[in-house]
């Protein structure tokens, strides 16, 4: 049962409500174009902020992945940044739905142009979940918000990363989630800013290649790249794993 206004988001034939984690999030998002699913939770549980934590969450969309992280870390300030400005309005929304206003900021703005409030080294943590395509080699899935969540637009995957870099502090962290066959390109980009990088496959199943994977790196880091050993979201039954299942549903962190 939903208590938002009559005329709000979810309540009209545009939008749906939906939970995350079990329940612990509330997130309004349109009925048709991108819907979040599993990958900003993954990338929330993966971010590892602890309590006072600055957390920059870039291309946040709806709001899933930030809100997933303050549900998990009530004690991290957490900023996020969108470029789609209806996107914007609804994680502002869900912000509110959650009752996260004053933890969680929205900001509705271009990583190439960010607003001038983000200060360049100001986040102890940075998360990101960049569109997974690039601009020359996909066809753009109908929509505007669906097509800047899947396919690169003016900023490409260089461009998130040294973005990434300029905002996080010194010693600082970054955690993004891409598709798995593009890791030769992110560590590229990584190298000479960020080291200690792990790498963290997601198989969609045992015995099935990786899709995704998940990155973090510490800004000036200098220790070596580690693999870590992953997570398969499902068993032979097709069901989620009791692995998945404690991170998907019961909010518990991915440790890197």
């Amino acid at each position: 049962m939903s208590d938002l206004p009559p005329d709000s988001p979810g309540h009209d034939h545009l939008h749906t409500e939906d939970s995350l984690l079990g329940g612990r999030v509330r997130l309004v998002q349109p009925r048709h174009g991108y819907r979040a699913a599993v990958d900003p939770v993954l990338l929330a549980a993966a971010t590892d902020a602890r309590t006072g934590d600055r957390v920059l969450d870039v291309g946040t969309g709806t709001g899933a992945a930030a809100l997933c992280l303050a549900a998990r870390v009530p004690g991290a300030r957490i900023t996020a940044l969108e470029k789609e400005t209806d996107s914007a309005e609804l994680a502002r929304h869900n912000v509110a739905l959650n009752g996260a206003t004053g933890r969680v900021l929205v900001y509705a703005g271009d990583l190439l142009r960010p607003p001038p409030i983000l200060a360049p080294g100001s986040f102890d943590r940075v998360m990101m979940n960049p569109p997974y395509l690039r601009a020359d080699a996909a066809t753009h899935p109908p929509g505007a918000a669906r097509a800047a969540a899947h396919v690169e637009g003016e900023a490409r995957l260089a461009d998130w990363i040294a973005f990434a870099a300029a905002m996080v502090r010194s010693r600082g962290h970054l955690t993004l989630i891409h598709r798995a066959d593009r890791v030769d390109e992110i560590m590229a980009l990584l190298h000479g800013r960020f080291g200690g990088i792990v790498l963290f496959p997601v198989w969609p199943a045992p015995g099935e290649e990786a899709r995704r994977i998940l990155v973090a790196a510490q800004r000036g880091g200098r220790g070596p790249a580690r693999l870590a050993a992953g997570l398969a979201l499902h068993g032979g039954d097709g069901a989620f794993t009791p692995e998945a299942e404690a991170v998907l549903r019961d909010a518990a962190a991915l440790r890197l």
